[in-house]
């Protein structure tokens, strides 16, 4: 069935998009340039992905990142956005239900994992063990402004399952350090989660499997969460409702790419679950 989600992904949008197929095909002139909203975590992969596809097809794209909940709050005070990539489901949907964009599809997944200094010692298996170690200095993502966040609060939860008082103990411990407007500004160019991890702000961050680069950090080591506390990190995209169907018909045709082999694959190089894969081992 996971083979099938690519397949069936092409042709809701297909089916959903035709409309716009038709009376886009009979406007003329040079593309103006797309803007695309995406979560915080695809910076990476997505300049790759517009690198690639500006030069195949032409299309100018301009990017804004920024913590998927923020984007949200600013697409649908201010618009703004031709294709919005989300870091869960949960915001394009929302879009969907008031009306501003066309129903949101899984374009790629993630999971979570804690990143550490090598030294650290931090493995799948005493990965619950180093977290509720009070020794242990815990950062993440700003719930409700960005997902990476809530993503992190859920894993808490299903702490405290399997360890009575284990989310209070995180959640009070837990330093939220990127993804919200009071997050503390990182250095000129650098990986905020990297540098606070490697200046001992915190010793295990708590965030997404997927890294910033095709080449991730080798002063670093990125676990895996164990399935008992993981979370399926399904990532969602909008097409957004516009007057204009040239502009709307150019996102379609963007996030048609995202769902290609090609696309996927540069997805799968940067840290993330091709959609045809499950994120369970």
């Amino acid at each position: 069935m996971i083979r099938n989600v690519l397949c069936r992904n092409l042709l809701v949008f297909l089916v959903v998009l035709w409309p716009c197929v038709s009376r886009a095909d009979e406007q003329t002139g040079s593309p103006q340039p797309l803007r695309v909203f995406a979560a915080g975590s695809l910076r990476g992969v997505v300049k790759s992905l517009v690198a690639t596809y500006e030069k195949t097809t032409g299309q100018k794209i301009d990017t804004v990142f920024g913590p998927a909940g923020l984007l949200l709050d600013r697409i649908e005070k201010d618009g703004g956005a031709d294709l919005f990539l989300s870091a869960n489901m949960n915001h394009p949907e929302q879009l969907a239900r008031a009306g501003k964009s066309l129903p949101p599809v899984i374009y790629v997944r993630n999971a979570m994992c804690g990143l550490a200094r090598k030294d650290f010692g931090l493995t799948t298996e005493n990965f619950l063990q180093k977290l509720l170690d009070p020794a242990t200095r815990i950062g993440t993502s700003t719930p409700k402004a960005d997902p990476g966040g809530d993503y992190a609060w859920t894993m808490f939860a299903r702490a405290d399952v399997l360890k009575p008082g284990a989310e209070k103990q995180l959640e009070d411990k837990a330093q939220k350090l990127v993804g919200g407007t009071l997050a503390p500004p990182p250095a000129a160019g650098a990986n905020p989660v990297a540098q606070f991890v490697k200046e001992g702000t915190v010793d295990l961050f708590i965030g997404y499997c997927s890294h910033g680069s095709a080449a991730p950090d080798n002063d670093l080591v990125s676990v895996r969460a164990p399935d008992d506390l993981n979370i399926a990190v399904d990532y969602g995209m909008s097409v957004i409702e516009g007057a204009d169907p040239e502009r709307q018909w150019a996102a379609a045709r963007f996030a048609l790419y995202l769902l290609t082999p090609g696309a996927q694959k540069i997805f799968a190089e940067f840290g993330f679950v091709p959609v045809r894969q499950s994120t369970q081992n």
